[in-house]
C-alpha cells in the first residue's frame, strides 16, 4: 500500500472529506503537538499521537489531541501533579520519621511548587490571533473535519462515554496511594520513563499496526537514486522548493509539468506535491496540476519544510534561474530514463558536461537530445586518437589489396573566418578528400583548433592513413613534432621503414627492411625500434598527434542522411566539444533528392545559415564536370551541381589539373602584376602534378588564378604563385 492509498484510505471514511482538507489539517495537527508539547503535556503521549498522524490515522489523531488538551494531573492539595519516575522506599527506610522523609529534598518540593504557580491556565494554550498559520484552533480542525462527515456530535459524545468509563474503571483498579511514599527522583527526565512495551499495547489499542508503519516509512524515505552522479543536483532540488515555500505565488510561472517533473529526492517530490495543492493551491494553474496525486503530511515532511523555507532565501536566489536549471535536468533524466541503449544514455549525460550547457535553453536541451540520438546512427571517431596501433598493427581494410587514389592536401588558403561557408570544386578522382585532410590537419595543429571532418566518400581508415601521410610530410607540422622525415603514404600503408647505416638487417630491392617469415608483425615493431630510426621517428610524430587532446580532429562517416539529420550532427558536436571549423566531404544532395541538382542549394543554404547563426566556419567540397574546359578558364558553368549554390557561399574555388602535354601553355609570376615569369618544370616522377585553383568568388575582394604543385605519393602542395596563359596560347 502506498502513501497516497494510506491517505485516501482514511480520508475517505466518510463521504463528503475532501483530500485538501486532510492534507492541511494534517499540518496544523502537527504545529498543535509542537505547542502541546511546549506547554509540559505528556510528551510520551504526543509521541503516540505522532505516530497516529504518521501512519496516515487522522480522526483518532484528532481525538487523542482533544483528550490530551482537556487533560489535567493534580496532587491531593489540587495542584497540577508532574509526571515522574516513583521511587520505591527501601525497607529499612519504613521506620523512619516522616519528617525526615518529607525533608530528604527540600528543594525539589520548592521547585514542584513554584512550577505549579508558574503554569499557565489551560485556555491560553490557544493560538494567537494574529498569527495566520494557526487561524483554526485544534477544536474548529476537529469539527469542521468531523461535520464534513456528519458525525460530529455522535463522535464527540462517544468520545466523552469512553473516557467517563476509563476514568471509573481506573478508580476501581487503582488503589490509593500515600503521597509520602512516593518522591520525585531529582535527575529524572520526563522523557527517559518511556516504555516501549507499553506504547507498543497503546498503538495496538489504537489500531496502528506495525505494517502500517513500515509501509508508510518505506514510502517516505529518500529512495536510491536511479539516475548517475552527473545528473544528481540535490542542492538545486532543494533551493528551488525552498523558494516556492517562502513565495507559493512562484508556482504561477515556475512550475514542472507532470511528464517533466522528475526529482531525485522523494521527499523534495512530495513537498512539490504539496505546493502544488495546498501553499500554492490559489495559485496554482490547473494544467500544472494535471497528473499529480496529493502530498501526504507527516512531521518530517513539516520539520523539512520549515528547514527549507529558512535555508532558502529570493534574495540569494533567482527563481527564473532555478527554474530553468532545473527543468533542463528534468529534461536530461527523462530522457535517460526513456533511452534503452546505454550507449545513448551515457551521451545524454554528458550533455550536462558541455562546454556551452549553461547558455542552453531547455528547448536546446531537448534539440541536443534529438541530436545525440541522430548522430548515434553514423559512425564516429576521432582521427588524431590511436595513430601509433592504427600503423603498427596494420589491421585495416586498407592492406587487403582496395587500391583507391590518396589525396593530399596542403592548407594554404589563407582568410579562414567563422560565420562563412568555403567550398572547393575538383573533378572526381583529383583529390578533394585529401584537400580536405590537409586545411583540417593545418587548423588543428597550427591553429589549434578543435576540427570536425564528416565524409559520405571516405571511411575512418582511409583518412586515417591520410591523416598519418599529412602530418609526417607537412613542413608547417613538421616544426611542432620536431621530426624531419619523408614518408610516401604507400610505404606507411605497407609498413617499410629504412635501417640505419650501420644495422644488419636483410632488405627488399629498395633498400627496406624485410619482415622474416616466423616474425609477428609485433616482434617486426620491436625489432625495428632497434634497428631503424626512421621507423623511431614516424613512431614519434603518431604519438605526438595522440597527445592533441585540445585540438583534436573528430570524424564522422555519414552516408543515406538527410539534410535534417546533417544539421543534427554539426549541432550536436558544437555543444559537445564547441566545435566551430567543420569541413564537409563531399557537398551532394541528401538521399530523398537524389538526382535532383538544384536541391543542393537548399542543402548549402542549411550549411551557411549554421556558420552565420553559430559563428563557425563550414567548408566544403563540390564536383566539377569532367569537361574540355581549360583549368585557367572554369567558371561555375563547370560544376556538376546546380550553380546556384553559388548564391549562398561566401568562397568557391575551382580547382583542375593541368595535363603534362599542356604545360608549355602556361606560366607563373610570384606577384599578381609582374614582369617576371617562370616556366611549369616538367616531371618524371608521375605523382607531381600541377593544378590551376580559379578563384569564382571571393566576397573579401580578389579573385586571383593560383597555380599549386603537388606530390600525391608525400601529400605535399605547394602554392607557387599567379598562373596566366603564355602570349599567344
Amino acid at each position: 500500500m502506498n502513501c497516497d492509498r494510506i491517505l485516501n484510505k482514511v480520508i475517505d471514511l466518510r463521504e463528503g472529506g475532501t483530500k485538501d482538507m486532510a492534507n492541511d489539517s494534517a499540518a496544523k495537527l502537527y504545529k498543535i503537538l509542537n505547542m502541546l508539547e511546549n506547554a509540559g503535556k505528556d510528551k510520551n503521549e504526543i509521541k503516540r499521537i505522532r505516530k497516529l498522524l504518521d501512519t496516515g490515522k487522522l480522526e483518532e489523531a484528532l481525538s487523542k489531541i482533544r483528550k490530551l488538551n482537556n487533560s489535567t494531573q493534580t496532587n491531593s492539595t489540587g495542584e497540577k501533579k508532574k509526571r515522574g519516575r516513583k521511587k520505591k522506599i527501601k525497607p529499612e527506610e519504613v521506620n523512619e520519621p516522616q519528617e525526615e522523609i518529607k525533608n530528604k529534598r527540600p528543594k525539589k518540593k520548592k521547585v514542584i511548587e513554584e512550577k505549579a504557580e508558574e503554569e499557565e491556565p489551560e485556555e491560553e494554550l490557544e493560538k494567537p490571533e494574529e498569527d495566520e498559520e494557526f487561524e483554526d484552533s485544534y477544536e474548529s480542525i476537529y469539527n469542521n473535519y468531523a461535520n464534513n462527515k456528519g458525525y460530529a456530535d455522535e463522535y464527540m459524545k462517544k468520545d466523552e462515554l469512553e473516557e467517563n468509563e476509563e476514568n471509573e474503571a481506573n478508580d476501581e483498579t487503582e488503589p490509593q496511594k500515600d503521597n509520602d511514599e512516593e518522591e520525585y527522583d531529582e535527575d529524572y527526565d520526563d522523557e527517559d520513563d518511556y516504555d516501549e512495551d507499553e506504547d507498543d499495547e497503546k498503538l495496538k489499542e489504537w489500531g496502528i499496526k506495525e505494517d502500517d508503519e513500515v509501509v508508510y516509512k518505506e514510502e517516505e524515505k529518500k529512495q536510491e537514486s536511479v539516475f548517475p552522479e552527473k545528473l544528481r543536483d540535490e542542492n538545486l532540488e532543494k533551493t528551488y522548493i525552498g523558494l516556492l515555500l517562502n513565495n507559493p505565488k512562484l508556482i504561477v510561472k515556475y512550475y514542472l509539468l507532470f511528464d517533466e517533473c522528475y526529482f531525485d529526492d522523494q521527499s523534495l517530490l512530495n513537498i512539490y506535491k504539496s505546493i502544488l495543492f495546498t501553499e500554492g493551491g490559489k495559485f496554482t494553474p490547473e494544467i500544472a496540476k494535471k497528473g499529480f496525486s496529493f502530498s501526504v503530511d507527516n512531521n518530517e515532511t513539516y520539520k523539512l519544510k520549515q528547514k527549507l523555507k529558512f535555508e532558502v532565501s529570493e534574495e540569494n536566489s533567482n527563481p527564473e534561474k532555478v527554474y530553468i536549471e532545473l527543468r533542463k535536468l528534468c529534461i536530461l533524466r527523462k530522457s535517460y530514463l526513456e533511452e534503452p541503449r546505454e550507449e545513448v544514455q551515457d551521451q545524454i549525460v554528458d550533455i550536462r558536461e558541455y562546454e556551452l550547457y549553461d547558455k542552453m535553453s531547455p528547448d536546446e536541451i531537448k534539440a541536443a537530445i534529438v541530436q545525440v540520438s541522430v548522430t548515434q546512427k553514423f559512425k564516429q571517431a576521432v582521427l588524431s586518437e590511436d595513430l601509433t596501433e592504427f600503423l603498427e598493427k596494420g589491421e585495416n581494410n586498407l592492406t587487403n589489396g582496395l587500391e583507391l587514389p590518396f589525396p593530399i592536401l596542403s592548407s594554404v588558403f589563407k582568410g579562414i573566418r567563422k560565420g562563412e561557408t568555403m567550398a572547393f570544386a575538383m573533378p572526381s578522382n583529383s583529390g578533394k578528400s585529401r584537400f580536405t585532410i590537409n586545411i583540417s590537419a593545418y587548423t588543428a595543429f597550427v591553429h589549434k583548433k578543435k576540427v570536425l571532418v564528416i565524409s559520405n566518400e571516405m571511411s575512418e581508415e582511409k583518412m586515417k592513413l591520410c591523416l598519418i601521410t599529412t602530418v609526417l610530410n607537412n613542413p608547417e607540422i613538421q616544426k611542432l613534432h620536431g621530426q624531419k622525415i619523408s614518408k610516401t603514404e604507400g610505404e606507411l600503408l605497407e609498413f617499410k621503414f629504412r635501417p640505419n647505416k650501420d644495422a644488419k638487417v636483410n632488405v627488399d630491392e629498395e633498400g627496406f627492411i624485410l619482415q622474416e617469415p616466423n616474425e609477428t608483425r609485433r616482434q617486426f615493431v620491436e625489432r625495428l625500434k632497434t634497428v631503424s630510426d626512421e621507423f623511431n621517428k614516424t613512431i614519434a610524430v603518431t604519438d605526438w598527434v595522440n597527445n592533441q587532446i585540445n585540438n583534436s580532429i573528430y570524424f564522422i562517416n555519414i552516408t543515406d542522411h538527410t539534410n535534417d539529420e546533417l544539421q543534427k550532427v554539426i549541432m550536436n558536436y558544437y555543444y559537445k566539444e564547441k566545435i566551430e571549423y567543420v569541413f564537409y566531404d563531399t557537398l551532394k544532395t541528401d538521399t530523398a533528392n537524389i538526382g535532383n541538382g538544384e536541391e543542393i542549394k537548399r542543402t548549402a543554404t542549411i550549411l551557411s545559415n549554421l556558420a552565420q547563426n553559430f559563428n563557425m566556419f563550414i567548408c566544403s567540397t563540390l564536383q566539377l564536370t569532367e569537361s574540355t574546359t581549360l583549368p585557367i578558364n572554369l567558371t561555375v558553368n563547370d560544376l556538376a551541381v546546380s550553380r546556384t549554390v553559388k548564391e549562398v557561399l561566401d568562397t568557391l574555388c575551382l580547382i583542375k589539373q593541368i595535363m603534362r602535354d599542356d604545360l608549355d601553355k602556361y606560366e607563373y609570376s610570384l606577384e599578381e602584376v609582374d614582369t617576371k615569369f617562370y616556366e611549369l618544370e616538367k616531371f618524371k616522377d608521375p605523382d607531381v602534378r600541377y593544378y590551376a585553383c580559379v578563384v569564382d568568388k571571393n566576397r573579401a575582394g580578389a579573385k586571383p588564378k593560383v597555380l599549386f604543385r603537388l606530390n600525391l605519393a608525400y601529400n605535399v602542395w605547394n602554392e607557387l604563385g599567379y598562373l596566366k596563359l603564355k602570349v599567344g596560347e
